[in-house]
C-alpha cells in the first residue's frame, strides 16, 4: 500500500492542528505523512496513493499556494484517492457547514474544476489575542458583520472534532480502498 500524505496550509494554526488530529488517528494503521504547503516543493507526488489536503481560509481566500500545488498536480490527483477539507469561520453556521452548503469551498473546488473523492468542512477559531491590530480589527468586524463573536480579549474555537474523527473514519475507508 502506498504512503499517504497529508498537506496542509494553515494562517494561524488551527488547520495544522485539525491535521496532526487526523494524522495521530491513522498513523498507527497507514503509512501516513504531516507536511505543510510550505515544503510543498520537496513533495515527490507519485510517491503516494493518498493525499489529503486541508487548507484554512483568511479574507475569503485559501492559500495560493494551495491553488497552485493543486493546479501543477491536477493530473495526478484525479488519478489517485483524494480528499480536500477547507477550515472557516463561516463554517459555524449551521447552514454553511457542509461541502455542499459551504460557499468558500464551492468556489474554490469549482475554480480548480476539481472534485477530490472526498471533501469537508470544518469550522476554525478565532484566536483574537494573536492577531495583530489590523487583523484583529478587520475580523473583529467581520464577526460584527455576520453575527459572530467581537470581544477580542478572548478566543473563540468552532471545531467540531467528533465531525473531524468521522471524516477521518471516511477517510480509512478511502485508503484502505486503495
Amino acid at each position: 500500500m502506498k504512503k499517504t500524505l497529508i498537506l496542509f496550509s494553515t494562517t494561524d494554526g488551527h488547520t495544522k492542528t485539525i491535521c496532526e488530529k487526523i494524522y495521530s488517528l491513522l498513523r498507527n494503521k497507514y503509512s501516513v505523512e504531516l507536511i505543510s504547503i510550505n515544503h510543498s516543493e520537496s513533495i515527490n507526488v507519485n510517491e503516494y496513493g493518498n493525499i489529503i489536503i486541508g487548507a484554512s481560509i483568511r479574507y475569503g481566500k485559501h492559500s495560493h499556494l494551495i491553488h497552485n500545488f493543486i493546479k501543477s498536480n491536477k493530473t495526478k490527483l484525479e488519478n489517485i484517492k483524494t480528499a480536500f477539507f477547507s477550515v472557516n469561520v463561516v463554517a459555524r453556521k449551521l447552514e454553511k457547514n457542509s461541502s455542499v452548503t459551504n460557499p468558500y469551498l464551492k468556489k474554490f473546488l469549482s475554480a480548480l474544476d476539481w472534485k477530490p473523492n472526498k471533501s469537508a468542512v470544518f469550522a476554525g477559531k478565532i484566536d483574537y489575542p494573536s492577531y495583530n491590530f489590523i487583523d484583529k480589527q478587520m475580523i473583529r468586524m467581520i464577526m460584527y458583520l455576520t453575527k459572530g463573536p467581537t470581544d477580542t480579549s478572548k478566543s473563540y474555537e468552532f471545531t467540531d472534532w467528533k465531525k473531524v474523527i468521522e471524516f477521518t473514519n471516511d477517510l480509512e475507508n478511502l485508503i484502505s480502498s486503495n
